[in-house]
């Protein structure tokens, strides 16, 4: 048997025990009586009775180990041209000083403090100062607009904001305050304090007995010591989008947040104490939480925050010079971004300038990975490339490939095998399992492992509708996907996104691999499209690599040749337009579903994620145009 092998059959043979001996490499002010209690909450709650804050366990007990000189953070922001490295030592004092500041300001344990800030160093120095005090943050994405901030300071009833006067985007600077200024002003609920981080790009003005200057208050402040919590106590709210239209604040509880993270890092990413680890997202989401700010800093590492973009700060070598530049030894951004950087760049000629030779695998996550991004990563890089699952809901791997238990061979295509603590199945309308290589429901046999959600923030009848009450006894993902002869999970697409070609249930993801194998396509969408006769057909929309210079009529013809080669003419897959840019959210998730609405001729709402609402009007144009 591989060491995985092993370690998942150790894991189903006895769950409780697996993640009790984990939990052992946690700091606790008080060990749980147990691991799982099946009687609490929803479907059970894990570690209860111990007593631990996240902040030491992060912070505190490397300095005390006396790793306080090592570099905790490195801030490289190409869009400032700064570099800037944060110790250990250093964290620590800005940390407890910030909390300190929150206090004075009222903030104590179980109150929640809304944090909306660019990628800067103070963001994570705040979401720390929060688990430091015990209180629950509640980060949103910065840029987002008003309305959708109001609606999350409405629910979450914070007492403090934590901002920046503004956000820096390739050729624009986002002021923040006056979209604080018109959140509050819509939100029913008033925080008494917003500390405001005045960044020189555009300083702002501050409202007189509300708002403060962030480092200004931080440097006046007595450091806060920490404060214990229950292990079943919240740590953060991260809302997501609901598809009622109000958010949904994914809650996330202290203890078996800290215990699966830090495991991960040794288990999934194989990086421990002084490793350089750079996840390429944002704080604003679940990868920013759980691999830029906590699982780095609870194992030691080195974390890299990085503001920028991986094209135009300034060209498409920008992710390997940071690699390269700060001895990164895994990197883990968003297939997404990597397209991006294949299309500008598809032969590696800025890849080849740097020195990569501490960089030891590229791990990709956010949306389904076309396996021609993964072997053109693989070529290029000589690295292993994996690709994993996961979503904000679970807050770690699902399934993927594990370096601190020995690499498996890959399949391009497939998400790995499933991760110790899930197990997974894929099942049909009836909540039955279905044959090995076929497509259904992904779901999740409950109790799902620590770091995943126990609840929503006050909804758990939500929360039983959203995840529990499709397949009874099991967590639904809402993703579509199989589970091959060997045990590889492939996730195929989202489950509304399983069309129904004249009664044949197809993945619009099997086309868009089709698609992406094309060597003139850098990126790809497949949706669904009504149609009186067979019900729904495919349409491809196709972002082409820079430099092509043959017809797009031409390169469409090849792509419908190459679908009803590879799938059959089952998928009726008749028309492939090219567009310039494909809609996305910020985290660089296309927009499918608002595709399928624009095509369909239905209402439909801008969703407040998305990146630039001008390519929905570019694409929306050519798609009304396919539909004639």
């Amino acid at each position: 048997m591989t060491r995985y092998d092993d370690t998942y059959a150790r894991w189903k043979q006895d769950p409780v025990g697996w993640w009790q001996a984990a939990a052992q490499a946690i700091a606790w002010d008080q060990p749980p009586a147990r691991a799982f209690d099946p009687a609490m909450g929803v479907y059970g709650r894990w570690f209860p009775g111990g007593r631990l804050n996240t902040c030491f366990n992060a912070v505190d007990r490397h300095v005390t180990a006396g790793r306080g000189k090592q570099a905790a953070i490195i801030w490289d922001s190409p869009m400032t041209g700064q570099v800037e490295t944060i110790t250990y030592a250093q964290l620590l004092d800005r940390v407890a000083r910030l909390a300190g500041a929150l206090a004075a300001r009222g903030v104590a344990k179980g109150d929640r403090v809304v944090i909306y800030m660019p990628m800067v160093p103070e963001a994570a120095i705040a979401m720390l100062a929060c688990a430091r005090l015990g209180a629950v943050h509640s980060v949103v994405f910065g840029g987002f607009a008003a309305a959708e901030l109001a609606a999350r300071i409405a629910d979450a009833k914070p007492r403090a904001i934590v901002t920046a006067s503004c956000g820096l985007e390739p050729g624009r600077i986002v002021k923040y305050k006056p979209l604080i200024d018109a959140a509050i002003a819509l939100s029913p609920h008033k925080p008494s304090s917003v500390l405001v981080l005045q960044r020189p790009q555009s300083p702002c003005e501050l409202i007189t007995g509300r708002d403060e200057d962030l480092l200004a208050a931080e440097a006046t402040a007595a450091p806060h010591p920490c404060v214990s919590v229950e292990a079943t106590d919240p740590l953060y709210i991260l809302y997501t989008s609901g598809t009622t239209g109000a958010p949904k604040g994914i809650l996330r509880d202290t203890g078996g947040h800290a215990v699966a993270l830090h495991n991960s890092m040794s288990m999934v990413y194989g990086v421990g104490p002084g490793d350089v680890f750079w996840a390429a997202s944002d704080v604003g989401w679940v990868v920013g939480h759980s691999y830029i700010v906590y699982a780095p800093l609870l194992a030691g590492c080195t974390t890299v925050l990085f503001e920028g973009k991986p094209v135009g700060t300034p060209d498409a070598g920008t992710f390997w010079r940071v690699c390269a530049q700060h001895g990164v030894k895994v990197l883990f951004t968003a297939p997404t971004a990597i397209r991006a950087i294949k299309k500008e760049d598809p032969e590696g000629l800025h890849l080849k300038r740097h020195d990569l030779s501490k960089l030891e695998a590229l791990f990709l996550a956010g949306e389904r990975c076309d396996p021609d991004t993964i072997t053109w990563s693989q070529r290029l890089l000589g690295k292993p490339v994996v690709d994993h699952w996961w979503q904000t809901e679970t807050g770690w791997t699902i399934t993927g490939n594990f370096r601190g238990l020995g690499l498996f061979p890959t399949k391009p295509g497939s998400g790995g095998k499933p991760a110790p603590g899930y197990d997974v199945v894929v099942l049909d309308e009836a909540n039955q399992e279905v044959p090995r290589g076929q497509i259904g429901s992904l779901a999740i046999r409950l109790p799902l492992p620590p770091s995943c959600l126990p609840t929503l923030f006050n909804a758990d009848d939500r929360f039983r509708d959203a995840y529990l009450s499709a397949h009874p006894g099991y967590y639904s993902t809402a993703d579509a996907g199989m589970i091959d002869a060997e045990g590889y999970v492939s996730v195929m697409c989202r489950t509304d996104d399983i069309i129904n070609v004249a009664g044949h249930r197809l993945s619009t993801g099997a086309m868009e691999e089709v698609l992406a194998s094309h060597p003139d396509v850098a990126e790809c969408a497949v949706v669904g499209v009504r149609d009186t006769l067979k019900g729904q057909v495919p349409l491809g929309l196709v972002v082409l690599k820079s430099g092509v210079a043959r017809a797009d009529a031409e390169i469409a013809t090849d792509l419908v040749t190459m679908v009803r080669n590879r799938i059959g003419p089952v998928a009726a897959f008749k028309e492939a337009r090219v567009v310039a840019r494909l809609p996305k959210t910020r985290s660089g998730k296309i927009l499918r579903a608002t595709l399928r609405k624009i095509a369909d001729g239905d209402d439909y709402v801008v969703p407040p994620t998305i990146d630039d609402p001008l390519i929905l009007e570019e694409v929306t144009g050519v798609l009304r145009a396919a539909m004639r």
